[in-house]
């Protein structure tokens, strides 16, 4: 495709077509800049064969965007009606960045904006909640619309296929924990008492902790992830055409699954803790294998061990609602989903943090 420059009839005109010099397009920018020297404002386009097809449109287009930019205007009264509807079209709509505006707002409506923009997210959350909650009482009772197959597959996946991780990160802290308090400990003489420490430590806090840290980056990630993707894929969109409740179908066999399965997970990091500290107070404490159960018996109690479960519980839930909450209102593009899977992981890991304080206070007051 090329393109001649004429003067027809006292009239500038741009021709789109063929050119008879191979040289045409520096050609067509001298010639714009001497019609500039002569004043020349406005130039007519028209096709060589006054009819045009889509493989004109693109030239057209990229010609009348360099008249523009070298101060010319263009006249498309000498296209067929159609083309030139079409060509206007693409000018219209054409891909320009948006200009950067630089808003000057004063201190109290910058606080005014934040407030008001907090309180909205705030009643969201708080709305999520509330129904997220409503359906887990609904599927409890047999009146939560869901597939079974796939609750089941959600379990699986918070269930036995995270029991290794869990397992692997609970040995490790135990035995860094016996490590730790054994320095201290045994300066004192009293390296006996690490498999008290570990035992309660563990049982207590350390494993519900380890386990929900571990939930929140395996389990909490893959709940925002899966949702965004059904979020961008219109999937959400569509199951709320057809009447169905997304908390009911989505999201509550999620919180079911994880608060069953993850106190299971805490007590297998509960053993894995103690046997982890075990290998450290035998092997380099030099204290029987009898002797260290004996003091880790009598280090545990049943109060301990609830409020470790209980712990979990609560972790279970945090994590549960963070992911689907970032997943469901996530964007619609990949990156978006990207956003929603690390502020799942962060919220839950923060609100697990608030929790634990929050807990402890209460549980100090109430002498557990």
């Amino acid at each position: 495709m090329a393109v001649e420059l004429k003067i027809i009839n006292n009239i500038a005109v741009l021709l789109i077509g063929k050119s008879t010099s191979d040289d045409w397009e520096n050609i067509a920018l001298k010639t714009l800049n001497e019609w500039k020297k002569q004043k020349i404002t406005t130039i007519s386009v028209r096709t060589i064969d006054n009819k045009p097809t889509s493989l004109y449109l693109a030239e057209i287009y990229s010609w009348i965007i360099k008249l523009k930019n070298l101060g010319f205007q263009f006249n498309l009264d000498d296209l067929s009606s159609d083309f030139k509807d079409l060509l206007k079209l693409t000018l219209n709509s054409a891909n320009i960045p948006p200009e950067n505006k630089i808003e000057n707002i004063g201190f109290l409506e910058k606080v005014g904006k934040f407030g008001f923009y907090a309180l909205n997210d705030m009643n969201k959350a708080l709305k999520f909640i509330k129904d997220s909650f409503s359906s887990v009482v609904k599927f409890l009772t047999g009146r939560a619309v869901f597939r079974a197959e796939d609750f089941w597959f959600i379990f699986a996946d918070c269930s036995y296929k995270a029991i290794g991780i869990v397992s692997l990160v609970s040995f490790l802290v135990g035995l860094i924990l016996a490590f730790v308090g054994a320095m201290q400990l045994s300066t004192f003489g009293a390296g006996i008492y690490v498999s008290s420490m570990v035992a309660l430590g563990m049982t207590r806090i350390m494993a519900a902790i380890m386990v929900g840290i571990i939930m929140a980056g395996r389990t909490g990630s893959s709940y925002a992830a899966t949702l965004g993707t059904m979020q961008v894929n219109e999937e959400i969109d569509a199951l709320k055409t057809l009447g169905i409740k997304v908390t009911d179908f989505l999201v509550a066999p999620r919180i079911v699954a994880l608060v069953l399965t993850i106190p299971f997970l805490t007590i297998i990091a509960d053993v894995l803790g103690i046997i982890g500290g075990a290998i450290v107070g035998v092997c380099f404490l030099d204290l029987s294998s009898t002797t260290y159960l004996d003091y880790s018996i009598k280090a545990l109690s049943w109060s301990n061990f609830l409020v470790g479960i209980l712990h979990s519980i609560i972790y279970g839930v945090i994590i549960s609602l963070c992911g689907c909450y970032e997943g469901i209102n996530s964007g619609r593009n990949a990156d978006s989903v990207g956003k929603a899977t690390t502020s799942a992981v962060v919220t839950a890991l923060v609100w697990m943090i608030v929790a634990t304080g929050i807990l402890t206070v209460i549980l100090e007051v109430i002498g557990l």
